[in-house]
């Protein structure tokens, strides 16, 4: 399916206005976010190989053509205009499974400005969406303290598109499977499920079901035993088919709780387990988790050992959307670049201006320290101290010389219009993202009041920045 028209109306007007007034310089448009989701210490960087797969492919068929043309807003010069149409510019970004924070540009896009202008709802709706859900499963896997996460999202999607992106990016935020198929085929996660209560309900008793199930997947047995009655027949029925099937040298046996008091029937299912001879049975909980709800297990010395989350993690539960957004940061004029910004009464909404890069600074042990952002033609010299002014650009800073590394964040991922590395494998970019999670100072992976994490302006955007806020002021307002 073409998807060249997945983009906002208004793109396109503007588009044809630029185009029609002659007006199409080449720009940099910055991608970055204004808070962080779920009230985090972190987000988790996701989604840039969709985006580069999507922008390399863009081109307006005859149909997409046919339909712009039936909507009578646009000229005949323009549509023949779309129809050469190709992405030709230069996209810098992050590294998927890089540890993000606010401000910080995660994706620059060099183009004209039609370009630029096409490639934005896309961008912002893959990136914002595949960011989250990463960030939520790094969260969840946190809080299980070591028990595997499995995705089981699919039927609680916000639809095929978003399950499939969301098994996607909760592997990058470190899930250890998926229930969904597809995305088992199409990106390489593994894959994994036990029963339905419906398969119980399908025999003449729990028992046969619990029987016919192992018979037919011998080592690798989950049992679902809440249909009925769990610590009744459910546990007892369990505890006898997984006696058969240790007695005849098969192993991976667990069973699934799916209702209840999670705590309490854990607990005494792992008593009864242990007091069977199946102390390597393993117990796997589901039902409407969350970070919390597992945080308090794990807290509670719950023996569960793996968790299946399926809503909450698929839908981003608990904030809707990261507040990622686009904007122009700077402009060419002949061989000048004119760096741009936006001026709001609201601080956290004034652009940084200019073409900027991202430095992460980090201690002798790969931990970060700090972030800077400033111009990317003005890189902070290794060894020297620095000053990290405050990020709405006031007069607040801090001075870090005592660091071992300085890292810049941004690298070249597309040059006209080409992407320059095949797609990276999804394990690459989870064992990224699991790295840079150990290497974190705890304090920024509380679930509640986590240290916020700095990040700052370099001296000289801290300048530039001030000095365009002070010329687009009017001038009564002007000091």
């Amino acid at each position: 399916m073409n998807l060249t028209l997945l983009t906002d109306f208004y793109e396109l007007s503007m588009m044809q206005g630029y185009f029609l007034q002659r007006e199409n310089p080449a720009v940099v448009f910055d991608m970055y976010f204004r808070r962080q989701p779920f009230g985090g210490g972190f987000s988790v960087f996701a989604g840039l190989d969709s985006v580069l797969s999507h922008i390399s492919s863009l081109s307006f068929s005859q149909e997409d053509l046919a339909y712009l043309d039936s909507l009578g807003s646009f000229h005949k010069e323009f549509l023949d205009e779309l129809a050469r149409f190709r992405f030709r510019g230069d996209i810098w970004a992050m590294e998927e499974g890089t540890l993000a924070y606010p401000g910080e540009p995660l994706v620059r896009v060099h183009g004209s400005l039609i370009e630029a202008q096409l490639v934005e709802s896309a961008l912002l709706a893959i990136l914002n969406f595949q960011t989250l859900i990463a960030t939520k499963t790094s969260r969840i896997r946190l809080a299980a303290d070591g028990g595997a996460i499995v995705e089981f999202g699919l039927r609680r999607a916000q639809g095929v598109d978003g399950a499939l992106s969301a098994s996607r990016a909760a592997f990058i935020g470190g899930s250890a499977a998926t229930s969904n198929t597809l995305a088992g085929k199409l990106y390489g996660i593994p894959v994994r499920g036990t029963m339905a209560h419906s398969w119980i309900m399908a025999f003449a008793s729990e028992r046969e079901a619990f029987e016919k199930y192992a018979a037919t997947y011998p080592d690798a047995t989950v049992l679902l035993i809440d249909t009925y009655d769990t610590l009744g027949s459910g546990i007892e029925n369990a505890i006898k088919v997984g006696k058969s099937l240790h007695a005849s040298g098969h192993g991976n046996f667990g069973v699934r709780l799916d209702s209840g008091d999670l705590e309490y029937l854990s607990k005494r299912v792992r008593e009864r387990l242990d007091a069977a001879g199946l102390t390597e049975a393993r117990i796997m909980a589901s039902n409407e988790l969350d970070e919390y709800i597992v945080h308090q297990l794990v807290t509670r010395g719950a023996p569960i050992d793996a968790w299946g989350v399926g809503t909450h993690l698929v839908t981003g539960g608990g904030d809707p959307a990261l507040t990622g957004v686009y904007k122009i940061c700077a402009r060419r004029s002949g061989v000048v670049w004119i760096p741009t910004i936006k001026v709001s009464n609201n601080p956290e909404k004034v652009t940084n201006p200019g073409i900027k890069q991202v430095w992460r600074f980090t201690n002798s042990e790969g931990s970060p320290l700090a972030d800077l952002i400033g111009l990317d033609d003005d890189p902070p010299a290794p060894g020297a101290v620095h000053r990290f002014h405050h990020p709405t650009g006031d007069s607040r800073f801090f001075t870090l010389g005592d660091y071992a590394g300085i890292t810049p964040l941004l690298t070249l991922r597309m040059k006209d219009g080409r992407i320059l590395a095949d797609s990276p494998r999804v394990q690459a970019l989870q064992a990224r993202a699991m790295a840079e999670l150990d290497r974190l100072d705890d304090t920024y992976k509380r679930l509640i009041n986590p240290h916020v994490y700095r990040v700052s302006l370099s001296t000289g955007l801290r300048y530039l920045k001030a000095r365009l806020i002070r010329e687009n002021l009017p001038s009564g307002e002007r000091e």
